[in-house]
């Protein structure tokens, strides 16, 4: 994910225990060398371990061992994981769902831009085309939640899809903002363009992982 927030202004800086490479100071930490198995590893089990039981006490399990350790902790260890893979799947729906949680007013207000649409602009219907109504602000947060938790059980490539779809909302908002600045504040709106294009790179990351899912591709 690029480091502009996906509304288009600068990402506020991570906390250290974002950063992949604080994950040395934790700890019992991870040597470096191992780190990229380890996210690959601690992915697989937030996904597969709720998936492979049906029994309710070892999804329990899961979603403590999370709130234990701490998602951040864990999420850390997948952010400089591929798009391609699960963990950097996993990592850009963690960083969706923060931005949703930290600056949820800011997002609703792109989000219904989004929906509203624009002269000569395409409309919602065109750009999620084949995953059905664009998921809510709400509706993002408690998916991601469920993911990043290790109780999730549905199939994960709608997840994606879903959440993917939800940056292209995001991101017809940013762009018709940008129209709406361009006569009047050049800077504010190249910013909120860039931002745009950040959303679309982060929903066709989205939307390929969901893809490569389905062919039991995303490791």
């Amino acid at each position: 994910m690029s480091s502009t927030n996906p509304a288009g202004r600068p990402r506020p800086r991570r906390p250290a225990m974002l950063d992949p490479h604080a994950a040395e100071d934790l700890p019992g930490g991870v040597d470096p060398a191992r780190r990229d198995a380890v996210a690959h590893t601690t992915a697989a089990a937030m996904i597969d371990g709720a998936r492979a039981t049906e029994d309710p006490a070892v999804v329990d399990r899961l979603v403590r061992l999370v709130e234990r350790e701490g998602l951040d902790q864990v999420a850390a260890l997948w952010a400089d994981s591929p798009a391609t893979s699960l963990p950097g799947a996993l990592w850009r729906l963690y960083v969706l769902r923060e931005w949703v949680r930290r600056d949820a007013a800011a997002v609703s207000v792109r989000y219904r831009r989004g929906l509203e649409g624009g002269p000569g602009a395409p409309s919602v219907s065109e750009v999620v085309v084949g995953v059905g109504d664009a998921p809510t602000p709400d509706q993002v947060r408690e998916l991601a939640d469920a993911v990043l938790s290790g109780a999730f059980v549905g199939d994960l490539d709608v997840a994606l899809d879903r959440a993917g779809s939800f940056c292209r909302v995001l991101a017809l908002g940013a762009a018709h903002d940008a129209d709406a600045h361009e006569a009047v504040d050049g800077p504010t709106a190249d910013r909120m363009t860039r931002g745009a294009s950040a959303l679309l790179r982060t929903a066709d990351d989205l939307t390929h992982a969901a893809s490569l899912w389905r062919g039991s591709l995303l490791e």
